[in-house]
């Protein structure tokens, strides 16, 4: 067996709300770069939308959902993606914990999370248990071994911290997914491996980056450019590629962290809507989060939340 791996974020843009960096680890049969989980997997996963309901739509997440098509895919896809992995939770609050490589204690938590919210949100329970039953099989028969999910739910005070460190958000992003990364991966003990992640940004070099999170492991650099940039550690490849969504383990970490994001946004939203019941929702992008903050500056003077809690600086 070899280790593919694939990471990805949801949030990186905005300035309300959390930036989340999912990284997904698949045991497969071969050469991890030979390996088309998409094909082993088709009876049960496909890239486009099922019409039948017999198939979970696994793609960027951009594609499974928008606010026009609503959360129901999205949601059903990744629960039985996270029960594939042994994780079932029936509120935010339990899925976070479970999959946070860091879970912020009461004094960092944002006001808008001690609101639960009870999962699935709009799924169906039954076709979740049916689609997590058929994909199960699947895997088994392809000879895959159940992935491993990890993610980082950054919130707004920790991300300017660091943004603020770092004087960049491009930094701060490769260093929270690389530091991701090594919870899924230990380069000397891991056989042979193939990570892919998004580009981050206009970044083609990603070697000095590499070196801060290894061990004095060598590092050899296959190549840079603008469609993607690769490097060797020992056996593994580690790629940074555009339109790496294509990688299934990618598309995964792109579904889960936009389902998170999704959630912690529903709650951002139904905070600020029990003190201003007819504000229009956001979902913390540059244009209309300035709106949404000028409607809910009064209140949150009163409620004094800070804006270093609320208000993602860059």
């Amino acid at each position: 067996m070899s280790l593919l791996i694939g990471m990805d974020e949801a949030g990186y843009g905005p300035n309300l709300g959390p930036l989340v960096i999912t990284a997904t680890a698949w045991e497969v049969p071969g050469d991890p770069h030979d390996c088309d989980v998409w094909n082993l997997l088709d009876e049960v996963v496909s890239q486009r939308p099922s019409t039948d309901g017999q198939r979970l739509h696994v793609a960027d997440s951009k594609q499974v959902f928008s606010p026009s098509k609503g959360v129901k895919a999205l949601e059903t896809s990744v629960l039985c993606l996270l029960r594939l992995a042994g994780i079932e939770a029936d509120s935010f609050s339990s899925l976070w914990q479970q999959l946070a490589v860091q879970y912020p204690d009461d004094q960092e938590q944002e006001p808008w999370f001690s609101q639960d919210t009870s999962l699935p949100v709009v799924a169906d329970s039954d076709d979740i248990d049916r689609l997590t039953e058929r994909l199960t099989a699947c895997v088994e028969r392809a000879g895959i071994g159940r992935p491993r999910i990890r993610s980082d739910v950054v919130l707004t005070d920790r991300f300017n911290r660091l943004t603020n460190d770092h004087d960049s958000k491009g930094v701060t992003l490769s260093k929270l997914s690389l530091a991701l990364l090594r919870t899924l991966w230990e380069p000397v003990a891991s056989g042979r491996v193939f990570i892919v992640a998004d580009k981050h940004g206009g970044r083609n070099r990603y070697d000095g980056l590499l070196a801060d999170i290894l061990d004095g492991q060598m590092i050899f650099r296959l190549e840079e450019g603008r469609e993607r940039s690769s490097y060797r550690v020992g056996d593994t490849e580690i790629r940074f590629q555009t339109r790496a969504e294509a990688h299934f383990p990618v598309a995964v970490a792109s579904l889960v962290s936009k389902y998170l994001r999704e959630l912690a946004m529903l709650s951002f939203n139904r905070f600020w809507q029990v003190h201003l019941p007819h504000i229009r929702p956001t979902q913390g992008y540059p244009v209309d989060a300035k709106r949404f903050k000028a409607e809910i500056a009064d209140i949150q003077s009163t409620l004094q939340i800070p804006d270093a809690m609320l208000w993602r600086e860059r």
